[in-house]
């Protein structure tokens, strides 16, 4: 469906090989034990795939959204939490491709695999509204000195690089930010919690805590106080990478329900699961539900291409369409495969727990349902 050209196609194939023999034989163990898939993410870098989308120039694949999109949905029908951590970092990776001269040499250890970038945007004291950050950098000596309560940080501690967002120094209001780039050895960055979450159980979504971390200029993202332009720039890798994890989730809850349908037997009926009719009609729900979240998300990498009066609304409502498909769809798989899924006996448990992270995650669905509708309306977003 992702329409990709011979060479794209390539880098997904091999983006699959990958997933199948460096990423799935660890997910039930990521899943078990809600451990970081650091051996997942550097079978990823070692292949060169951190550096997916960083430009040839630096040594990177210089790929685009849509093959973006196709890896991700590869790596999540293994591993959810190994493909929210590795779309974490093409988002922070973006962010860093908006400033090339100041972030060169991290872009080009992101290539190697020797780097691995996320997101510290949400805050304690704005919620889900990532994009308007209560904290408040303090000028000092021409540096500046953050100091913030980060929520929620995919790969808290385990990343290298985080884009950090605060309001700019004299701030009126919250959307005045500007976008850091926070190293781990940094002084004053810190993990505040733990992580141990109903699914994604891998992805070390822990609180930071910055206390004065101080940065100069040169760690700058964005122009003073244009974060919040610099964050809108990187909302399609968001919205369509997380789409494509949510697609990818449900494609796996349907491979893993048809397994099972096709694989066992009620031995009191001497027949197969299959055999049942409203068995196969709930598989055919199920496919038919993931290939309809798929085509929307191409769709929506059609109009980010393409760019039109509906591309906003295209990327807005990506990540609630596929993350609600993935609801439904591995909610399915659980009542097709029974007390088999329920038991943790089929990988569909698993789907199913995952599912749950994508429609509470900002933007959740509730509030992509509530930017749609205002863009309906002709009214303004923010």
């Amino acid at each position: 469906m992702y329409r990709l050209n011979t060479e794209q196609q390539a880098v997904v194939d091999r983006a699959g090989a990958i997933a199948e023999r460096g990423v799935a034989p660890h997910a039930q163990r990521v899943d078990r034990e809600g451990a970081f898939p650091a051996e997942s993410i550097a079978a990823l870098g070692e292949d060169g795939f951190l550096g997916l989308t960083v430009p040839s120039e630096l040594g990177g694949m210089g790929q685009g959204l849509r093959v973006a999109s196709a890896v991700l949905d590869e790596v999540a029908q293994r591993c959810a939490s190994t493909a929210m951590v590795y779309l974490m970092h093409l988002c922070g990776t973006a962010c860093y491709a908006a400033a090339p001269e100041r972030t060169g040499a991290q872009l080009r250890a992101a290539a190697a695999g020797r780097h691995l970038s996320t997101l510290a945007w949400s805050e304690r004291g704005s919620r889900s509204h990532f994009w308007a950050p209560v904290s408040r950098a303090v000028g000092r000596n021409g540096r500046v000195s953050i100091s913030a309560e980060k929520s929620f940080v995919t790969s808290a501690g385990r990343a290298d690089g985080y884009v950090v967002s605060t309001q700019r120094p004299g701030a009126q209001q919250p959307t005045e930010s500007t976008l850091y780039l926070v190293l781990r050895d940094d002084a004053g960055l810190g993990v505040a919690g733990g992580w141990s979450g109903l699914g994604m159980r891998g992805n070390a979504s822990a609180p930071m805590t910055l206390t004065d971390v101080g940065v100069g200029e040169e760690r700058a993202l964005c122009e003073p106080g244009k974060g919040f332009d610099a964050m809108l720039a990187i909302l399609p890798v968001f919205q369509l990478g997380s789409a494509a994890v949510g697609v990818g989730i449900a494609e796996a809850a349907v491979g893993a329900t048809q397994a099972h349908l096709t694989g066992s037997r009620n031995e009191l009926l001497n027949a197969s699961l299959a055999d049942l009719p409203e068995q196969r009609a709930r598989l055919a729900r199920m496919r038919i539900a993931t290939d309809r979240a798929r085509a929307h998300l191409v769709c929506s990498l059609d109009a980010v291409e393409n760019p039109g009066p509906t591309t906003m609304l295209m990327v807005l409502a990506s990540k609630a369409s596929a993350s609600e498909t993935a609801l439904e769809v591995t909610d399915m798989g659980m009542r097709a495969c029974g007390g088999a899924a329920f038991a943790g006996r089929v990988s569909v448990e698993r789907n199913f727990r995952d599912a749950r992270a994508s429609v509470v995650m900002a933007p959740t669905t509730d509030q992509i349902n509530e930017f749609v509708g205002r863009m309906l309306c002709g009214m303004e977003l923010f």
